[in-house]
């Protein structure tokens, strides 16, 4: 791999990862488009990596508010001063946050009959010679934000209704979750891990407007759970550093790495203000087109047998 293209995967990957059009998707395809073969997914979870410095960067004071609270938790299970009815938020978003990871748990479950997990599904969708999944996937993303945006819209219409009755009513949904929003939300980050081409930030954040909760509470905790998700992923996929990063190169890595990084920090940005805008119907737009014309590429290349953009065949 050469630097220009380490520096156009970080691009891809740190624009793509937080703002809701899936990040594996793109970097599939674009590496289907510009016949880039890597050894393994290291590259993809290296990547992933420079967003999780974005990511903890913009909300490290909540990191770090979390991260002390964590051991007061600790504390006061071990001293039995635990009350659930008495949680203070940040103590709260812990236990949702420790709920919605759970389901990724079912990622290592075997699959009947095989020899795989189900996480292996995801690199063997990633790293196959057609499109086509990630197309579907696109479109699937495109379906998650229209129901979450219309959604929130029923909230605000809420809102609205019960302010003419004199009566207090949320402000576009809910600003704090239950164990039911946090279970759900993790199962869409679960099934999002697995489809390269379902965006695991526009999934989540969907679910959770679905589930009545306000969109800047939604996008927070899809960040926010992100993190771990990311760091876990990166952990896991150690074991291919030998063989995968030798043939890739410590330079491209590190400037993919650092590439994706800024450009994550300035994507999380982007998005905070598109959310707060109202404004995500431009990523529904873009999903939808882009799902239709990668589908479409994908069955005109499986019918051909030939990469339309390398002559390779597939």
């Amino acid at each position: 791999m050469t630097i220009l293209e380490a520096i156009l995967q970080g691009v891809i990957q740190g624009a793509t990862e937080f703002l809701p059009v899936s990040s594996s998707g793109h970097l599939s395809i674009s590496q289907h488009i510009f016949g880039i073969e890597l050894p393994g997914i290291l590259f993809d979870v290296m990547l992933h990596l420079g967003t999780l410095i974005a990511v903890v960067f913009v909300y490290r004071e909540l990191v770090w508010r979390l991260i002390k609270e964590f051991f007061s938790l600790l504390g006061d299970l071990f001293r039995g001063r635990f009350r659930w009815s008495e949680m203070s938020g940040d103590r709260r978003l812990i236990f949702m946050l420790l709920i919605g990871l759970l389901p990724l748990f079912l990622l290592f479950c075997p699959i009947p009959g095989t020899d795989m997990k189900v996480k292996d599904v995801s690199e063997m969708l990633a790293s196959d010679s057609g499109i086509l999944v990630e197309g579907f996937a696109l479109l699937a993303t495109g379906l998650f934000l229209t129901l979450g945006i219309l959604a929130n819209k029923r909230a605000g219409s809420f809102r609205h209704a019960a302010s003419r009755h004199g009566e207090r009513a949320p402000k576009g949904g809910r600003t704090s979750l239950t164990v039911p929003d946090s279970i759900a939300i993790g199962l869409t980050q679960c099934l999002a891990a697995v489809f390269p081409g379902l965006s695991r930030s526009g999934s989540t954040m969907s679910v959770g407007l679905m589930r009545g909760v306000n969109q800047q509470t939604a996008l927070d905790y899809s960040f926010v759970l992100g993190i771990p998700s990311i760091a876990a992923a990166a952990l896991v996929s150690l074991k291919d550093v030998g063989s995968a990063g030798e043939a890739i190169g410590a330079v491209p890595l590190l400037v993919g790495v650092a590439t994706a990084a800024v450009v994550g920090f300035l994507a999380i940005k982007l998005l905070r203000w598109i959310v707060t805008t109202n404004k995500l119907w431009v990523f529904v737009a873009y999903t939808l087109v882009a799902g239709l014309a990668v589908t479409g590429i994908a069955i005109f290349e499986h019918m051909t047998g030939v990469n339309l953009f390398t002559g390779r065949p597939l």
